[in-house]
């Protein structure tokens, strides 16, 4: 039998579609194990898989990202870049980037030597690793174990070009278009990030790994067997990196009847889709449910503008929608806020959903078939607000200068599309006929015959 360790940080949205994958590749035959902080163990009881405890970064976020109990320092850096998404595109991502050492790339001696640790206890075959667990990568690298690569994001966040860098978006979608020079700006910080990262990469191999070769680019440091995306195989993607296995998955998402609405959620949809009122779900995530000045703006948006009810996941910022005089005047069968959704199960009750263009959210709306407004913030979130734009699944457009009246003509469009959009359909149909499952069956085939080194000293 093959023993996989699929290794993921400790992030619900990286964690939750690695134990999706890490089932399906259970489901193949193969013993899988999920390697993640503790708060992670259920996750994996859930999905059939052995735990291993490894936390890979100081950083976590296990639902809630203001809620999750954090060391000083981090939360620091979570309030100053929810602080800097109120000034739009450039601020954010330059924020991200000042971040980004210690966010991404703290105590690689640790991380190394637990995953050596780690390895003498398992030995597993191969290991699956999360593409921005940026010291795991490393660290198998210099131990020179067979490994995949899980891309959980959009597919530039592996730069597969000179002129591609993480952190720089691939592309904008045309409500958010940065100036020229605050552009080159994020580009200089960027590149700079990609040197210092890179010359890092080389010290710690130059000490543990003085006879492996040297990575040429830290950020596109990735397998060199093969690369697994959570995404579709649009057309117009920038190019998968030369020598893996390009395994595009579509989406991580459970299959039909995996996920379902409790007692609770179903007498809520129940009320909110009374006499054929169609609903809209507005959730932002784990980090950007702290921006309820834009929930509280679509949710208004749907009640003055469409005759639509609508769901709102505010994450800890409930007790401030409720503060609203005109949301807390909304009638109970249009209007429901809680802290946390069912998201997936939720989104076959769904008529259009409201998201921060999140690779999860992009993915489990195509996988439902649900037209999205797109309200991109940060990171991956302009390329794949790009995406669903250019793919004819939804619309985008700039969080910092929504209204109530942009919000809502752009929801009466999707609205009135609806199911009946042929375009929508079809891209439903060929993500479905991916999916973690076909995704695990060509990653067990890429790894096929991939050997392992002697255990390293």
């Amino acid at each position: 039998m093959t023993r996989v360790v699929v290794i993921s940080p400790p992030f619900r949205s990286h964690a939750a579609p690695l134990g999706v994958l890490g089932a399906a590749l259970r489901g193949t035959g193969a013993d899988v194990t999920l390697a993640c902080a503790p708060a992670f163990a259920g996750l994996a009881e859930d999905h059939g898989l052995g735990f291993a405890e490894l936390t890979v970064t100081r950083n976590a976020n296990d639902g809630i990202a203001e809620r999750t109990e954090q060391a000083d320092g981090e939360a620091r850096r979570l309030r100053e870049f929810l602080d800097a998404t109120h000034d739009g595109a450039i601020a954010t991502l330059l924020t991200q980037a000042r971040h980004r050492r210690d966010d991404m790339l703290a105590d690689p001696d640790r991380i190394l030597a637990e995953i050596r640790d780690l390895d003498r206890r398992l030995r597993p075959d191969w290991y699956l690793v999360d593409q921005l667990s940026y010291p795991v990568t490393l660290a198998v690298h210099c131990l020179g174990l067979p490994y995949a690569t899980f891309c959980p994001g959009h597919p530039s966040y592996i730069p597969a070009g000179p002129e591609a860098f993480f952190g720089l978006p691939h592309a904008w979608p045309e409500a958010v278009r940065p100036e020229p020079d605050a552009l080159a700006r994020l580009r200089n910080a960027v590149a700079a990030n990609d040197r210092a990262f890179t010359a890092e990469f080389r010290r710690v191999a130059g000490r543990h790994a003085p006879g492996r070769p040297r990575p040429e680019r830290a950020f596109a440091l990735c397998s060199p067997h093969a690369v697994v995306f959570n995404y579709p195989p649009l057309p117009w993607l920038p190019p998968a990196p030369p020598g893996p296995v390009p395994v595009h998955a579509g989406h991580c998402t459970p299959g039909p009847g995996a996920t379902g609405l409790d007692d609770e959620w179903r007498a809520v949809v129940a009320r909110l889709t009374a006499g054929g009122r169609p609903l809209v779900l507005v959730a932002f995530g784990t980090f950007l449910s702290a921006r309820h000045d834009v929930l509280r703006t679509v949710a208004q948006a749907v009640l003055d503008r469409t005759d639509a009810s609508v769901i709102v996941a505010a994450g800890s910022r409930v007790a401030d929608l409720a503060r609203d005089p005109q949301l807390a005047a909304a009638p109970p069968e249009r209007l429901h806020v809680a802290e946390s959704v069912p998201q997936q199960a939720l989104l076959a009750h769904t008529a259009a959903m409201v998201h921060h263009g999140g690779n999860n959210s992009f993915t489990e709306c195509l996988a439902a078939g649900v037209p999205a407004l797109v309200l991109p913030f940060s990171s991956d979130q302009f390329a794949i607000a790009h995406d669903v734009e250019r793919a004819g699944l939804g619309l985008a457009r700039d969080p910092n200068t929504l209204d109530t009246g942009t919000a809502g003509e752009a929801l009466r469009d999707l609205l009135a599309a609806g199911g009946h959009d042929s375009g929508i359909a079809a891209a439903r149909a060929r993500v479905l006929a991916a999916g973690p499952r076909r995704g695990a069956e060509q990653l067990v085939h890429a790894m096929r015959g991939v050997s392992r080194t002697p255990a390293p000293a």
